[in-house]
């Protein structure tokens, strides 16, 4: 039934038991990406940091480059929500950036970014991330996924900062 935690619960429990049963790390990665956030309903927020660096570490295990990628991005967007220690998420958004420029990930870059952007503001840094290129920039007008991201993060960030009329523009 759509909207049943527990049903999903139970879902992911047993997809997970099925990867540990059959003992194939090929699927694992991606396998922990999508049921972490399910058993973050159930679970403490914090666990699921575990469950995504292990999802990160069965994908490079596996090859499976993209995966790896989302259980790094989602983990790092759960610190922003988990408290999780600004400086400490900062560090892991910085790491989990050259991961993608290194592969060229420019979708997950630009979603790195702008959630980058929104610890920075809550840490009060004047430090800014580098500014979007003119491909990020392409993507970002062209890619409803990654613009929704994006103006998810600037009307949160500017909610947090009590700008609602820029909060508004944003939703």
């Amino acid at each position: 039934k759509l909207g049943d935690i527990s049903e999903g619960y139970h879902y992911v429990k047993l997809a997970r038991s099925l990867v540990d049963k059959v003992g194939s790390r090929e699927s694992a990665g991606g396998v922990i990406c999508i049921a972490s956030p399910v058993r973050s309903y159930v679970e403490p927020l914090q666990a699921t940091f575990e469950y995504h660096n292990e999802g990160y570490a069965a994908a490079m295990e596996s090859g499976d480059i993209l995966q790896a990628a989302l259980n790094i991005l989602v983990r790092d967007g759960v610190f922003l929500f988990a408290g999780v220690n600004l400086q400490t998420t900062q560090e892991k958004i910085a790491e989990t950036a050259n991961f993608m420029y290194e592969r060229k990930m420019m979708i997950s870059m630009i979603v790195n970014k702008c959630l980058q952007q929104s610890v920075l503001k809550l840490i009060g840094t004047d430090e800014k991330p580098q500014d979007f290129s003119a491909e990020e920039v392409s993507i970002l007008a062209r890619n409803n996924s990654v613009m929704r991201s994006y103006n998810f993060h600037k009307a949160y960030m500017s909610f947090m900062f009590r700008l609602h009329d820029d909060s508004k523009h944003y939703t």
